[in-house]
């Protein structure tokens, strides 16, 4: 199974009402951020999918959660709402898709950077567009069979230790680096 690309940007002149409307929601949703780490869009981690209208009219709005159970959706949905809404893109709906599942690799680099600066160590490319992942609540062991090197964000040292699997959130897990001291989050590759 393939992981489509996330939808272009509709950066350029407008074709016409409907492609100006589009382009409009986009600018709009592109500075909703994520309401666990506000640092980063919802865009810019790959939540945000596509943005389509249909025959009547309404936008329709397609999310990805970062995984099933995440508690952030329902912030995110009113989020989105809220932009839209100041935006004046009424009327719009909100159409949430689990398949394909979300994967780090849908996070831009520049978010990836963003993440570092905020003390977050973000994840490595975990190469779900070759194949279909199965999401692992244990370490991934690279191929000589050790564990994957985490950099600390701080210091940049891999002289890191995992102290739990899971951190602020299930999708990170709780890291310290043993040459600075800190403690840091480690956004989980899936």
């Amino acid at each position: 199974m393939n992981v489509p690309t996330l939808p272009r940007r509709n950066d350029g002149a407008a074709d016409g009402p409907t492609e100006d409307r589009l382009a409009r929601a986009w600018a709009a949703l592109e500075a909703v951020p994520d309401p666990e780490i506000p640092v980063v869009s919802i865009r810019d981690l790959g939540i945000l999918r596509d943005i389509t209208a249909a025959s009547d009219g309404t936008l329709e709005v397609v999310i990805t959660p970062t995984y099933s159970g995440c508690p952030a959706m329902s912030q995110i949905a009113e989020d989105i709402g809220q932009a839209l809404d100041t935006a004046d893109l009424a009327p719009w709906r909100i159409r949430t898709v689990l398949a394909p599942a979300w994967t780090t690799d849908w996070i831009t680099p520049g978010a990836r950077e963003r993440l570092r600066e905020f003390g977050i160590a973000p994840p490595g490319q975990c190469g779900a567009a070759a194949a279909a992942q199965p999401l692992r609540f244990a370490p991934r062991a690279t191929r000589a069979g050790a564990p994957d090197t985490v950099a600390c964000p701080r210091c940049g040292s891999v002289h890191t230790q995992e102290i739990s699997r899971f951190a602020s959130t299930a999708c990170k897990a709780l890291y310290r680096c043993l040459d600075c001291r800190e403690p840091f989050d480690y956004f989980k590759p899936y």
